[in-house]
């Protein structure tokens, strides 16, 4: 049961919600000092419970490539993704600047490359430091006591800990007949309940459950998959969290949610509640068409971040393994 809970000021809530549903961000069930929240869950039981269950076979990778021109979240002034050379052959040749001679340069060919980027970029996870409530992230942890110059002392990429978790896809957009959802659509808490009836698969307590809406077909062309993308609404992620225990959230977009706010108080209320309030990490570009594909709706979750300390997202390469 949750003890201490901050219900001042809720954004993303209207008035009528704010009973039911209130703003989490007072002390939680994992205790004053958590900073992972719902990824307490992990345990070794867990894990070894779902490992057991691999049947072998394809592993599909749930992650996009890098490269200059990918799409990226620029709207708010945030840099692209840049990879530039080095050191190539021909200019070691020209600069030596290993200081070896020319024909050592000539003999032994030299490339290294260095890349720039945002951290909310390519196939992430967004840690629970991403967004708050009123100067408060998770567990009410406050940004004017933990968040410096290098960035947060708590609640960092780094804490997050290996998942290695049950799995499931919800293909909405094969749900409702068709290849991609359409632009600004909004997917609700009804439209996730009959695509996983008709795929015949039942979310549980602890799942990273991972939605498609079937945007992932335009992210070669960076304008068409930024552009007016479906995602999530405030219903579908109750649906989710209260109603089916999840985890982990993901999708295939970039923005998770529907970028037109549902509350008028709140730009962004779906991460406020997931992040802020239930301590749900939020996955984003997770690349669900090859398993789409071969309907494979229930599978071993293997993802780790990399562990940028006092970040508030890292990219990961996760891994689906089909089951028994």
């Amino acid at each position: 049961m949750l003890a201490q809970v901050e219900t001042r000021n809720c954004p993303g809530s209207h008035a009528a919600d704010r009973q039911r549903h209130r703003c989490r961000t007072g002390h939680q069930p994992w205790g004053p000092q958590d900073e992972i929240g719902r990824l307490n869950l992990v345990t070794q039981a867990s894990s070894a419970a779902i490992l057991a269950r691999i049947g072998g076979g394809r592993a599909y990778d749930l992650s996009v490539d890098y490269f200059v021109g990918m799409p990226s979240w620029q709207a708010a002034g945030d840099p692209p993704y840049l990879m530039w050379m080095t050191h190539t052959p021909h200019g070691n040749v020209l600069s030596d600047p290993m200081e070896t001679g020319k024909a050592m340069n000539q003999h032994v060919s030299y490339t290294g490359s260095a890349i720039s980027m945002y951290a909310h970029m390519g196939t992430h996870i967004d840690a629970l430091n991403h967004f708050g409530l009123n100067g408060k992230i998770w567990n009410g942890l406050k940004a004017s006591e933990h968040l410096g110059d290098r960035g947060w002392k708590v609640a960092g990429a780094e804490k997050l800990p290996p998942i290695v978790a049950r799995g499931v896809l919800i293909d909405v957009a094969a749900a409702k007949g068709v290849s991609m959802l359409p632009d600004n659509y909004r997917v609700t808490g009804k439209d996730l309940a009959e695509a996983s009836a008709r795929q015949k698969v039942a979310l549980r307590k602890g799942d990273v459950v991972l939605i498609r809406t079937g945007r992932m077909q335009q992210f070669e062309k960076a304008q068409a998959f930024m552009q007016n993308p479906p995602g999530m609404g405030l219903d579908a992620a109750r649906f989710l969290v209260e109603q089916n225990g999840a985890m982990v959230v993901g999708a295939d977009n970039l923005s998770f949610e529907a970028i037109l706010s549902e509350a008028k108080d709140n730009y962004i209320p779906v991460h406020t509640y997931l992040l802020a309030e239930h301590g749900v990490p939020i996955m984003e570009l997770v690349n669900l068409e090859q398993l789409a594909r071969d309907k494979v709706y229930e599978f071993a979750f293997i993802g780790a971040s990399l562990k940028l300390r006092g970040a508030d997202a890292a990219p990961m390469r996760p891994i689906a393994l089909p089951l028994r």
